[in-house]
């Protein structure tokens, strides 16, 4: 990028930062969910700009860089992901949602932490460390900037190129963590319970079963239920009543009634596990509504994890409530880390430290040197 300063105020690396200037330039584009051409044609250019030589499958940009060829083994892979998409803007952003604006070190603006703090570090690291050419021999540095993460599973970018990529090694994925690692992260489970009874003119209550008697019987028992295991990242396996649905007129016993219950679950408990324990307790049957994202962990002495750890002196492993494509490679080691507060994510007020933005390039760039000097497990 040109030798000027990208925001006033800024002096010293700050003012010519490589990974702040691509950072603005990616948050000025407004890539809401199914609509993140422009920022992949951006990113694309950037590589390309780089001397690197992108891949598009749609709207989901890949790149590669191999350290010097080892005939004698396959490359070992390392993945950066993270997404293209953001939310849409709040109503009350105290600067234009996607005009980042630079207030007390602070960079404002609608994904600035969620995720482009992360895709413009981790694409300057892969840059930096290709115009370094200091990987490692028999080494693969991929990156995937993917699509449609923000939206719950539906047209995940991540999800559809995985069967097309090489066998991978470990993952990094890009999620605001103020750079500390998080081995774990909890699942989803929904349940719907269906309680039925049997349905009675209201004047003649006791001819009838009123199903919502029974789901008032069962959120009681679900209100004072707690899972013993206890994860030591994640801690408890929570449960939340979210939705209820019963009845059809004011003056008939109803014959059903149907509550959604929201579980963030810990690999304490497998998916099943839950369904069935409650299923055996409570009069209403037990339907898993959705289970597919389940919690996920990596090993805390696993090489990504170790290298994590060395590649930032002073981190610490933590555990995340929060999902992310992190469930799309569960079966893979991997790490969730990235620049940023995780609890600015979706909000008005959504910014990031220019200097904890311009500093993760470099944090990146160490964990993934130290992960390849790793002995493998």
């Amino acid at each position: 990028m040109n030798e000027m300063t990208i925001y006033d105020g800024l002096e010293g690396d700050l003012a010519t930062s490589d990974v702040l200037g691509l950072h603005r330039d990616l948050v000025e584009i407004p890539s809401l969910s199914h609509e993140e051409e422009e920022a992949a044609d951006f990113l694309e250019r950037y590589f390309v700009l780089n001397g690197l030589t992108p891949v598009r499958m749609g709207n989901n940009v890949l790149v590669t860089v191999d350290g010097p060829s080892d005939s004698n083994a396959d490359p070992r892979t390392l993945l950066l992901n993270s997404h293209l998409d953001v939310v849409p803007p709040s109503a009350d952003h105290p600067f234009p949602a996607f005009e980042p604006t630079l207030e007390g070190g602070l960079i404002y603006g609608r994904g600035s932490v969620d995720a482009k703090g992360c895709v413009a570090s981790m694409a300057s690291a892969i840059c930096r460390l290709h115009a370094s050419g200091s990987l490692a021999p028999g080494t693969r540095l991929m990156g995937a900037f993917t699509i449609c993460e923000e939206t719950g599973g539906q047209d995940n970018g991540l999800e559809a190129i995985l069967p097309d990529l090489p066998r991978m090694d470990a993952v990094l994925v890009g999620e605001p963590t103020h750079m500390q690692p998080c081995v774990a992260q909890k699942g989803l489970l929904i349940l719907r319970l269906d309680a039925k009874g049997c349905s009675a003119h209201a004047a003649r209550a006791s001819e009838g079963d009123n199903a919502i008697s029974k789901m008032v019987r069962d959120l009681t028992r679900l209100e004072s239920w707690t899972f013993d295991r206890v994860h030591p990242f994640l801690g408890e396996t929570t449960h939340s009543v979210t939705v209820i649905e019963g009845g059809t007129a004011r003056n008939v016993i109803p014959d059903r009634c149907s509550s959604w219950i929201d579980i963030r679950s810990t690999p304490s408990y497998t998916h099943d596990e839950i369904a069935g324990m409650l299923d055996e307790h409570l009069e209403s049957d037990v339907v898993i509504h959705s289970g597919r994202f389940v919690p996920t962990e990596t090993a805390f002495d696993s090489a990504i994890v170790r290298a994590c750890l060395k590649g930032h002196s002073g981190s610490e492993a933590f555990g995340s409530p929060t999902m992310s494509d992190w469930i799309h490679v569960k079966d893979l080691p991997t790490v969730k880390i990235g620049p940023g507060d995780s609890r600015l994510s979706h909000t008005a007020k959504e910014h990031i430290s220019a200097r904890e933005l311009h500093d993760s390039c470099a944090l990146y760039e160490a964990i993934i040197t130290a992960y390849f000097q790793e002995n493998h497990v």
